[in-house]
């Protein structure tokens, strides 16, 4: 029997650990075939790859980011051979399976929940008795019915083979996210989430664990992400496991972690600020909204001052880069409750603040009461809200203004000088400067519409112009510094027209050549001659002072200048403020 376990993932870098526990857990008596594809790749190469591989069944994991696709990849394979059983397992099916299978006759079986012993049974009635009754948590037809079995208990995770030890992985190990977990569940109810259904946490077996984590990096795996809900519910556990990968972790390696952050303790993040290497580590920390009558709802328990100790101390050891996240359309928070958890989470200045929307999965507590607080969402996949009570759709169409320009301009780091000035002394809040330029960035067409770096930076002038932003020179100045640190070569076009011409610039340039020290120590050092000054630098004029501003946010108004060095040997490119030279 020629069995296949194939997913869509959202980006060719992704991988799916689930049909790798299949794979692992029906050997040796089946030998699976895993077939990995991108929700991008035309349906009929899929179908047509599939196709050639001549297989008795093929079974899809399924998410709302791929659930689409998949049904119309499976539609066509039975148009073309209707003999081949096809088996959905994975979140997006778990639930409302009767209404999937009477929907989409072309599903053969649907696995419910866990699946790995269940797939196993399953292909066993498939090649023998086809008893499908004694096959717990699926969903199949039986003489034109739909009929469900009985899920069985939950599995011993330490009895689990382990499914990141394929040999057909290891050449794309190096370019592609390797994900692992430690345990399954969550302690937690959050009523949006699906991970507050299964009551309890287990865990696998932490030596096992350990040693497919040296398999990994062995084998040329660079980014680790471990998938499990809240890596440190267990302060132990967390810490044995910081404590190991820091001491073994090869060269290279990152490891991403979603923790739960005002839990942590801060003798943790003191250790991890003390030993774990710079880079090694993230965090994803769900803060999802500061309104506490809506935790409350959604029946989720956040101590926000706790949080915020937390995601400040990690900050300020400036060892572990952190990326948080917001869900817009949570009930009772209306745009300016919104507002405020926005602002309220931006103070912490997130190396990325990730703001997305909520969504009405399937089996979820929210999902099943959607209609005490009148949502309205989107009958298919990814379940978006579309409004309710207290958010209008034009509310909704204002806050993806928020989110369109915050990925470009900051979760991506490209200004932060300049948005950080913009959003303390210009605006009368972070997320009022989002939302302005937003709404002027979606009114000027530009969300339909690639950029390169250099429009970035126009098109927030434009908008500051438009304005008539105060202090628009000291902007200009900050943007111009943000740009020209940010690239590693001389740019040969930059964004703004020249400020000095010929003569100006030849003039500065022999003072600095009589006055090096002036520039600095790191300057003088350089030792460049006038032939290296004229190829490697850029030489621009300023309106203030702009040491004086990056050692203490003052803004002193008087003529200084700014020469960026583009190191061609180490790669690198050095800024050095100055004012006149006398």
């Amino acid at each position: 029997m020629n069995v296949i376990c194939s997913t869509l993932n959202a980006k060719y870098i992704h991988t799916n650990l689930a049909i790798r526990y299949l794979k692992a857990y029906a050997a040796p008596d089946f030998d699976i075939q895993i077939k990995e594809y991108t929700i991008k790749d035309p349906i009929m190469n899929i179908v047509s790859d599939l196709y050639q591989a001549n297989p008795t069944v093929i079974g899809f994991s399924c998410y709302i980011w791929n659930i689409e696709e998949t049904l119309k990849v499976v539609n066509m394979l039975k148009k073309i051979n209707p003999s081949i059983l096809i088996v959905l397992g994975g979140p997006e099916v778990t639930y409302d399976t009767t209404e999937w299978m009477e929907n989409h006759p072309y599903i053969d079986f649907i696995g419910i929940g866990e699946g790995e012993q269940t797939f196993k049974q399953l292909l066993t009635e498939i090649e023998t008795d086809k008893n499908y009754q004694k096959v717990p948590g699926i969903a199949y037809r039986e003489k034109g019915q739909i009929k469900k079995t009985l899920q069985m208990n939950k599995l011993d995770l330490k009895e689990l083979p382990s499914p990141y030890r394929f040999p057909e992985d290891i050449g794309s190990l190096g370019k592609r996210v390797t994900y692992i977990e430690t345990s399954r569940g969550c302690p937690f109810s959050c009523q949006f989430c699906l991970s507050s259904i299964e009551v309890g946490v287990r865990y696998f077996d932490r030596e096992n664990i350990k040693e497919d984590i040296r398999y990994l990096m062995a084998n040329g795996a660079k980014t680790i992400k471990f998938v499990d809900r809240t890596f440190n519910i267990s302060r132990s556990y967390a810490m044995e496991m910081f404590r190991f990968l820091i001491d073994e972790h090869l060269p290279g390696t990152v490891f991403q972690f979603e923790i739960t952050a005002d839990i942590m303790r801060p003798e943790v993040i003191e250790f991890l600020n003390q030993e774990a290497p710079r880079g090694l580590f993230r965090f994803e920390i769900g803060v999802q909204s500061t309104n506490d009558y809506t935790n409350e709802l959604v029946m989720r328990k956040q101590n926000f001052s706790k949080l915020t100790r937390t995601v400040t101390m990690v900050k300020e050891g400036r060892k572990i880069d952190q990326h948080l996240d917001l869900i817009a359309g949570l009930p009772e928070e209306d745009y300016s409750s919104f507002r405020k958890t926005f602002n309220d989470v931006f103070e912490m200045r997130p190396e990325e603040l990730q703001l997305g929307f909520l969504k009405m999965l399937r089996g979820t507590g929210l999902r099943l009461r959607a209609e005490q607080h009148q949502y309205v969402f989107m009958d298919h996949s990814p379940y978006e809200i579309l409004s309710n009570n207290v958010l209008s759709f034009d509310d909704i169409v204002r806050i993806k203004q928020v989110e369109d320009v915050l990925e470009k301009y900051w979760n991506d780091h490209r200004m932060d000088t300049a948005v950080e000035y913009l959003v303390t002394s210009i605006f009368p809040s972070p997320f009022d400067f989002f939302q302005e330029f937003g709404s002027y960035w979606d009114m000027q067409g530009w969300s339909r519409i690639g950029h390169q770096l250099e429009d970035l930076f126009l098109r927030l002038n434009s908008f500051l112009e438009q304005k008539s932003a105060g202090n628009l020179e000291v902007i200009n100045g900050l943007m111009k510094y943000d740009y020209l640190k940010n690239h590693k070569y001389k740019p040969r076009k930059p964004w703004w027209g020249p400020t000095l011409d010929k003569g100006q610039r030849s003039q500065l340039y022999k003072q600095i050549l009589e006055n090096r020290q002036l520039l600095g120590q790191e300057f003088f050092e350089l030792k460049l001659d006038e032939k290296e000054l004229y190829k490697h630098t850029m030489l621009e004029e300023l309106s203030f002072d702009l040491t004086k501003y990056l050692a203490t946010g003052e803004i002193d108004q008087q003529p200084a200048y700014l020469l960026a060095y583009f190191d061609p040997i180490n790669d690198r490119t050095l800024i050095f403020p100055f004012n006149e030279l006398k």
